[in-house]
């Protein structure tokens, strides 16, 4: 109950409540953009201040390393899953969605950790962007099987052109760079360089975090309404998935003995689905896949449910399983 009571997550709260009632209120889309990268930034900044402090541990690497697996791992059982009732590309399309990862969740995540004085790593920054591109790679060259497929044969698959071109922009989205520049700058700068950006990477962030869930709140309200004609099996995924996701990233945790911060950042990381860039990029690279399946599932629902319950929900799982 006392996460419901944090003001970044009251303001989503009351987003939602307004986009319910059709309200007018709106963030213009320049502010909105302008919120995204100010936190991404300044979540990289406090990711590399740390990274200059500890070093590379064991367990940093162990964390990269089981970021990766769970980006390869967690799109490949959806797509599984998903294919026997979706076709191909839908299938494809929502795997890459839910293989990816939230920055929004993550940051309110790293939020929850601050404010209740759990320890984590810097390094949980470097492992979220390591896990945006794998998804889409893997969504992309899935889709071209299915098209292979349809289309009788390897001789009519697609010219190598277009998933060079998804590749690079999975590879080079100017987020995931401002979050890698701003996390370099970080562990150069070091702890001077923590001292002169407080007031920006510290003192500004709740309340940019709070302006943002405000905005993320509104759009979610009004993404809800696509779910209404879809099946109660797509529903289900949306809100099971997450759950399923994280218990995994949670055995990892506990088999390569991960910190609880670390195993709780692991957990919302595999449980959170991208809402932004991967739909970008799925829309043009599957465009048979139908968007408010994947976006109205992603936003609609995975979002709100890990924004309100997912993340006291899993901090609070690794806090009774793992050992301080």
């Amino acid at each position: 109950m006392q996460s419901f009571l944090d003001p970044a997550i009251l303001f989503f709260v009351f987003g939602i409540l307004a986009g319910a009632l059709k309200s007018n209120l709106e963030i213009p889309p320049q502010i909105s953009r302008f919120l995204s990268l100010y936190l991404l930034m300044a979540l990289g900044l406090k990711g590399g201040f740390a990274l200059a402090k500890s070093g590379l541990t064991l367990e940093v690497s162990t964390s990269l390393g089981l970021a990766l697996l769970l980006a390869v791992w967690v799109p490949a059982m959806g797509y599984l899953i998903l294919r026997r009732w979706l076709s191909g590309f839908d299938a494809a399309a929502i795997a890459a969605t839910y293989g990816s990862v939230s920055a929004v969740t993550f940051i309110t995540a790293v939020q929850f950790l601050d404010t209740h004085e759990i320890a984590y790593g810097g390094h949980m920054a470097a492992a979220m962007a390591l896990m945006e591109s794998p998804a889409i790679i893997m969504a992309v060259l899935l889709a071209n099987l299915v098209r292979r497929k349809q289309a009788g044969g390897a001789s009519t698959a697609p010219a190598p052109g277009p998933l060079s071109k998804v590749m690079h922009e999975a590879l080079t989205d100017g987020a995931q760079l401002l979050l890698i520049g701003a996390m370099l700058v970080g562990i150069l700068s070091g702890e001077t360089g923590k001292s002169a950006m407080q007031p920006f990477a510290g003192d500004l962030f709740k309340g940019m975090l709070s302006f943002f869930l405000l905005d993320m709140g509104l759009l979610a309200a009004r993404n809800m309404g696509k779910l209404r004609s879809q099946p109660p099996l797509l529903i289900a995924y949306a809100l099971g998935a997450p759950l399923v996701h994280a218990a995994l990233a949670l055995g990892l945790s506990m088999l390569c003995g991960l910190s609880v911060g670390n195993a709780a950042l692991l957990m919302v990381l595999a449980a959170s689905a991208s809402y932004i860039a991967v739909p970008a990029v799925v829309r043009h690279a599957i465009p048979e896949a139908n968007p408010s399946l994947y976006f109205g599932m992603s936003l609609g629902l995975t979002f709100p449910f890990n924004i309100l319950f997912g993340i006291p929900l899993y901090v609070g799982v690794a806090q009774r399983v793992i050992p301080n």
